[in-house]
């Protein structure tokens, strides 16, 4: 196998924007693309763009630009999606229903092998194909699906539980939901993915156009303070149960970059959904 690049976080952040930018090119004839072109595509400039390529060996060709199926080869070479990876999802509440049925996974290269949940209520239930199965029996399925990324879909409260579980379970990778910073050890991977976080940060973005302009920010009535999670009458949003988010927007995708790791056999890691 190619030896992979040492790559920069904020550049692996962006190569599956250039991705999905190709595949959207390929599906409508085109061969070629022009850096100018690629990068308005993904939203970056293209200095920044040119220097991320350059980083996997395509420079593309002057005055022809870069050859579009062999990009895509080689970007998804470089995230391991020439094969498909399997995935364990743990808690089918709301969010976890919703992401379990989520078609886009497929399409990029991953496959939801199994569902977990600590309610006996859910267990049992069959979720776009898939019997919700009780997260006791989550080291045996592991095994049997060679599960290497785990997504956690429950209330904060029972995250960190779960994290130990899945890395006793071999799961070297998890995309967290849960509105909380969980401590893994070292050669686990946490990308984190917390809604209310996002929306804070437009809320800063608001707040500042206000500022600028003078004008008063666009305010609701009565909504209480966050509290470090988005909250359901239930729990926080993503756990067993609760009320609201019944279905994923268009696309999911998860950017940003990944805090290195403290000394010691733990790390705390908090990669949140921001762009780099």
């Amino acid at each position: 196998m190619p030896a992979l690049p040492d790559l920069p976080e904020a550049t692996v952040a962006r190569l599956p924007e250039y991705l999905r930018a190709l595949h959207n090119l390929a599906e409508t004839g085109n061969d070629t693309v022009s850096s100018e072109e690629l990068a308005a595509a993904a939203g970056v400039n293209s200095a920044k763009l040119r220097k991320d390529l350059s980083q996997l060996g395509s420079y593309g060709t002057r005055g022809v630009g870069y050859d579009v199926a062999l990009l895509i080869d080689q970007i998804e070479f470089v995230l391991g999606l020439t094969q498909r990876r399997a995935v364990a999802l743990v808690g089918v509440g709301n969010l976890g229903h919703a992401l379990a049925g989520y078609a886009g996974f497929v399409s990029r290269g991953f496959r939801i092998a199994a569902l977990f949940d600590a309610d006996p209520a859910r267990v049992g239930e069959e979720i776009n194909g898939l019997v919700v199965q009780h997260i006791d029996v989550l080291p045996r399925v592991a095994a049997q699906e060679c599960i290497a990324i785990g997504v956690i879909a429950t209330p904060a409260a029972a995250a960190q539980s779960v994290a130990d579980q899945l890395v006793a379970a071999g799961v070297t990778s998890i995309l967290n939901f849960a509105p909380c910073v969980l401590a893994v050890p070292d050669g686990v991977d946490v990308r984190k993915v917390d809604l209310a976080i996002e929306l804070q940060i437009l809320s800063f973005h608001e707040h500042r156009k206000a500022a600028l302009t003078g004008l008063p920010a666009a305010s609701g009535p009565g909504l209480p303070p966050a509290g470090g999670g988005l909250a359901t009458p239930n729990g926080a949003l993503g756990g067993s149960a609760g009320a609201g988010l019944t279905a994923l927007p268009g696309g999911l995708a998860a950017t940003g970059t990944t805090e290195p790791a403290p000394t010691g056999s733990l790390r705390s890691t908090n990669a949140e959904a921001v762009g780099s």
